[in-house]
This record gives C-alpha cells, sequence and structure tokens, in this order.
C-alpha cells in the first residue's frame, strides 16, 4: 500500500458496486386462455342449435307423422294407397329437413375442431412464454445475485495520497482529536517506508502521542522534548555557522512582535553577527545574552566576568563593536530587547547528552510555560530546523517528512523560510493551522505545488474562507463511521513524556547522533495493523466493528456543513493538471484494521479493473 515518495492522509469512503436493491420478483402467473376459447366453441354450437330448431322440430313432426300412418296401416285404418302417398309425403319433407340439419353437424363438428386446434396451438405459446418468463427470471435473479455479491464483497475503504510533485500539505481547522488522527495516519505511514518523522508541536495538546505509540512498538525509539524543561538538553543550532545562528537568533526575537513593522531584522542580524564574531566558535546563548547585556547597559559586567560568560578582552571588544556611538539610543534599544527574549534560551544546551539515532523526533511546548515563551521556543525550534533542513545532503521526496502543528502561531517570515527550505531539498511538510488568520490566508495553498485539507472549522468567517477556496462540486459521501467513530473520542488532555530528561550526559566534542540523517528508507513492507488497532485509541475503538456496508450521507460544501464536519472528516482538495479535484477523506488511522480497507487508491483499482477481463474482474471483487 505505502510508496515511499508519497504521503497517505487518510482513507476515502467509495463504492465501485452500488446496491443492486431487492432482488427480482417472481413472474406473474400466465392466466389460460383455453378455457375462455372452449366457451368460446360451446357459445357457438349453442347458437347453432337454437337456429337449427324449427327445421329439428318439423323433421320430427315428419318422422312422428310417418310412424302414424304406418301405425294405422298396419291396423286397417287406413288403405295402404293412402298410407303410400302419406309416407312418401313425409319421407320428402325429412329430406327437406334433414339435409341442412346434416350440414349444420358437420360444420359445427368442424368448428369444434378448428377451435380445439386453436386453444392447442393458444397452450403451446403460453407455454412457451411461461418458459421465457422463468428464463428470463432465473437469469434476472442470477444477474443479482451476481451484483449483490460484489456489492457485498467489495472494499469501501481507498488509501488517499497527495498526488506526484506535491510536496506540501496545508491543513486547516479541526479539533485536537482530529489532529491526532492525521498526524498518526500521516506519521505512521511515513514510518513504515523508514522515513524520518519530525513533529514540531506547537498546538499544546500532545497530538503525536498515538503516532509515538506506534513509533515505539516498531522499535523506532522516539526522542521527544518537552520545552522549556528539556531547553538543557536541546540545540538544535549546534554545528550551524555564525552567520545562520545570528539569522536564527535574530528572528526568536521578532517572535514576540508584529509582522510587518517598520523594524529592520537585518539591523538584529548585524549586531548578533558581530556579537558572534567575537565570542568566536564556543559561543552560547548565556554568553551572547552576557555581551548583549554590555551594549544595553544592564547590569554590572564584572558579574558575567566573574562567571565566565565573558572574558577582559571580549567585554572590551564588545563595549567597541559600534566605537563612541555603542551608547546611540538604537543600539541600547535593540541590544536590550535582544537580550530580554534570548534570555529564555539561556538554558539551551546546558546539559547536553548521549542521544541515539531515531527517525522519530518530537518536540513539544508544556502549555505552562506562558504563551510568548512558547512562541519564542516554537520560533528557535522551526528557524533552527530550517537552517538543519538546509544543510542536510539531498534525498529523496518526503524522505524526511516535517509537521508543524499550530502554525498559525508563527510569523509569516518563518514559515515563508521554512517552506522554501523544504521546496528546496525535497522535504514534505504538513503544516497544521487552527484558524484562518490574515498571513495564514496569503499562504493557504501557494507558494510551490500544495495540497490543502479542510477540517471541522471553528467560525463561521473561517468556514466561509474555506468554502470560497474549495468551490463548488458535487456532494461529498459521509461513512456512518465517520460520523460515529470520531464524535465518540475525546481530545487529548495529558502532555507528552520526555525521553530525554533522564539520557546520560556526554562529554563535549562529541557529536550529536540524533540530529544526524539516517540512511535511506530502510526495508518495510506497510504499516502493520496490529500496530494501530493496540497501539492507538483510533485502531481500539474500530476492533470488533463488522465488516458490513457502511451507510453513507451526503455533504455539500458550504460554511454550515464545514463546521459540523466530523472530528476526522476533512475536504483534500488540490489543483492539478486535469483540474481541481476535491474528495472528503477520513483521517482515522484506524481504519487501516477494517476488513473493507483496500491497499489501492480508488483510481489506480479502477484502472486495474477496466484492464482485467470480466471474469477475473469478478474473482477479484469476490476475494
Amino acid at each position: 500500500m505505502v510508496q515511499a515518495d508519497r504521503l497517505y492522509v487518510g482513507w476515502r469512503y467509495a463504492q465501485v458496486h452500488q446496491d443492486p436493491g431487492p432482488p427480482p420478483s417472481e413472474p406473474e402467473p400466465v392466466r389460460p386462455e383455453g378455457g375462455r376459447a372452449a366457451y368460446a366453441a360451446t357459445g357457438r354450437l349453442s347458437a347453432d342449435h337454437l337456429t337449427g330448431r324449427p327445421l329439428r322440430v318439423i323433421a320430427a313432426g315428419g318422422g312422428l307423422f310417418a310412424l302414424l300412418i304406418l301405425l294405422c296401416a298396419i291396423l286397417g285404418v287406413l288403405p295402404w294407397a293412402f298410407a303410400g302417398t302419406g309416407l312418401v309425403a313425409c319421407a320428402v319433407v325429412l329430406g327437406i329437413t334433414g339435409t341442412p340439419l346434416w350440414r349444420s353437424q358437420q360444420n359445427a363438428r368442424a368448428r369444434i375442431e378448428a377451435e380445439a386446434a386453436l386453444a392447442e396451438r393458444e397452450r403451446v405459446a403460453r407455454e412457451k412464454e411461461r418458459a421465457a418468463l422463468a428464463r428470463a427470471h432465473e437469469d434476472a435473479r442470477r444477474e443479482w445475485e451476481r451484483k449483490q455479491s460484489a456489492y457485498e464483497a467489495q472494499r469501501e475503504w481507498y488509501p488517499v495520497a497527495v498526488p506526484p510533485g506535491v510536496d506540501r500539505v496545508d491543513v486547516v481547522g479541526g479539533t485536537l482529536a482530529g489532529w491526532t488522527a492525521a498526524v498518526t495516519t500521516m506519521g505512521a505511514a511515513r514510518l513504515a517506508v523508514g522515513a524520518r518523522v519530525t513533529v514540531i508541536d506547537l498546538s499544546e495538546g500532545a497530538v503525536a502521542r498515538d503516532l509515538l505509540g506506534v513509533a515505539a512498538q516498531r522499535g523506532d525509539d522516539p526522542l521527544v522534548w518537552v520545552l522549556p524543561g528539556d531547553l538543557p538538553r536541546l540545540d538544535a543550532t549546534r554545528g550551524l555557522a555564525p552567520e545562520a545562528l545570528a539569522d536564527v537568533l535574530s528572528l526568536v526575537v521578532s517572535a514576540g512582535e508584529e509582522e510587518g513593522g517598520t523594524r529592520d531584522l537585518s539591523f538584529d542580524n548585524s549586531i548578533l553577527e558581530r556579537i558572534l564574531e567575537v565570542l568566536g566558535p564556543d559561543a552560547t546563548i548565556p554568553r551572547v545574552t552576557a555581551a548583549l547585556r554590555v551594549l544595553a547597559q544592564v547590569g554590572d559586567p564584572r558579574d558575567d566576568l566573574r562567571r565566565g560568560l565573558l572574558t577582559d578582552e571580549e567585554l572590551a571588544r564588545v563595549a567597541s563593536l559600534f566605537g563612541r556611538d555603542a551608547t546611540d539610543r538604537i543600539v541600547i534599544k535593540r541590544a536590550w530587547a535582544l537580550e530580554a527574549q534570548l534570555r529564555k534560551l539561556e538554558r539551551l544546551a546546558a546539559e547536553p547528552v548521549r542521544l541515539p539515532p531515531s527517525r522519530l523526533h518530537v518536540i513539544s511546548m508544556d502549555r505552562r510555560a506562558g504563551v510568548l515563551t512558547n512562541r519564542v521556543l516554537g520560533t528557535y525550534v522551526a528557524t533552527a530546523l530550517t537552517h538543519r533542513v538546509r544543510e542536510a545532503p539531498p534525498s529523496g521526496r518526503w524522505d524526511h517528512t516535517l509537521f508543524l502543528t499550530g502554525a498559525e502561531k508563527l510569523r509569516g517570515d518563518v514559515l515563508d523560510r521554512l517552506i522554501d527550505a523544504c521546496e528546496a531539498t525535497g522535504t514534505g511538510l504538513v503544516l497544521m493551522y487552527r484558524s484562518i488568520t490574515a498571513h495564514v490566508r496569503e499562504r493557504l495553498g501557494r507558494r510551490g505545488h500544495a495540497a490543502v485539507g479542510f477540517m471541522r472549522l471553528g467560525n463561521t468567517e473561517d468556514a466561509r474562507v474555506a468554502a470560497e477556496h474549495i468551490g463548488a462540486g458535487p456532494p461529498l459521501l459521509v461513512a456512518e463511521i465517520t460520523d460515529v467513530v470520531g464524535e465518540n473520542l475525546t481530545d487529548p488532555s495529558d502532555g507528552y513524556a520526555s525521553t530525554v530528561a533522564f539520557a546520560r550526559r556526554r562529554g563535549d566534542g562529541l557529536t550529536d547522533p540524533a540530529w544526524t540523517p539516517l540512511p535511506g528508507p530502510a526495508a518495510d513492507d506497510s504499516v502493520l495493523v496490529e500496530q494501530i488497532s493496540t497501539a492507538t485509541s483510533w485502531g481500539r475503538s474500530l476492533l470488533g466493528t463488522p465488516g458490513g456496508k457502511q451507510r453513507h450521507r451526503e455533504l455539500v460544501v458550504e460554511p454550515a456543513q464545514l463546521q459540523e464536519l466530523p472530528p476526522t472528516a476533512m475536504v483534500f482538495t488540490h489543483a492539478g493538471g486535469s483540474g481541481r479535484r476535491t474528495l472528503l477523506v477520513d483521517a482515522n488511522p484506524g481504519i487501516i484494521t477494517l476488513p473493507t480497507a483496500h491497499t489501492m487508491e480508488f483510481e489506480e483499482y479502477l484502472r486495474e479493473q477496466q484492464a482485467l477481463p470480466e471474469d477475473e474482474t469478478e474473482d477479484e471483487d469476490e476475494d
């Protein structure tokens, strides 16, 4: 199922074979027609009988009269001459009336035989019609059984991957539970092919918790930093050039300021570059803040000399960096601001630890640290990783996948740098925004080839913007599982447990393998169903789900509907050469455990079925 160069965002509910409906009804019995023909023949005989009654009366009278004359002649009442004349007359009468009666009988008998032949032909025709109806019903029944079997046996869930060439996915809206599902589905698929996954979690909701469970079962030994508590064990800027480090720190300082202000970041960058040049390659954040205090004329520099943060020579050089104008108001103001923000990073890398190589890194923020502190720390991590991505050796597309959740908390220029770095190096990037702020809307689906997924939107304005972005289209199908399962799971409330808090300290000069790129993708077949079903709440929630057909409903893309999306539902859309493609995707990772989950994408499966002969298609459906 999983391809190494693709990102799988969820599952699509679709039916190749439609419900055939009720079985064909039994054919109506053919009404016998023979009785009607016999009745018609009897009626005609009765009419003939009534028509010939006068002749029969005359003939009968003639016969009786002849018998009477004969009897009278025998008894001697009449003479034989006279009796003979009477008998001749009676014979003439009988001849005149008998001939038509005989002909009438012959004609009646002929009509009866014709009617009988017609009735027999009608009976044979009815039998043929009855047999044809029975055969047609049997054929219809077999066809219905074939369609019903294909309908019952078909898979209904198909994986959805970003199309080739897409290097970024923007996910907008959603609950923390929905984000947990999406991160687990996308991240587990990447780990399954041996890719590296980094999660910068600014959501303060532990949305990568289930992904950590999957990675642990795979034996990947994930590394988790919870900031600011783990700052002493984190140094994402280790080994960066002074220019890159100055760039990182100047952006960190801007984290608490409004984007688009009049201040030029290059001025802060210039101050930091000069300080780093003075401090040399062993510059640490405490040494940088000590030098900034000298420029800002804050405190007594002798305290920093006693703590060993600065030497006398470094103190003198920093104090003279800007010559006699070092006391200029602008320099003092910016040095003061730089020192105030960078003090939050003074514990950075104070306790370097020995960390094993790992394919999964999670760097999260502790919600108890405060909004501004977390924003500063998030900016530091995002900017530092931007430089690490730029300096990493080339790799395959999506071999390193970076998730940034709560990305709306970072400034637009920080996001732009990260997007550019990932696009240039083939690093896959997933940006997850809780809301559509002004700077998010400017970048949604732009800057590179990006796909967009809309989850449940929090307010009417965000829903309106999302509906405009998606555009009009046919209704989308929402399966019963999508409607029911997500609502039964609550947002994650527990935070992360740090895995580096008790790591063994290492001496100076040792490299940190945790940030060293691993070799190419390890051999792996797929995301194991057992790992999803046992390591995630999503998989456990679907255990025992019957394999029967799912009921579904239609969803029309409009603001009100987007505000009522199920937690794991995502309207996934992207533009390609053949136009815009819009799907309703379920990000629930537990769907992989269902017996109706397929290993191919829907379009790929359709192409394969069209290329197969009909008999093989039926066998495939039964499988």
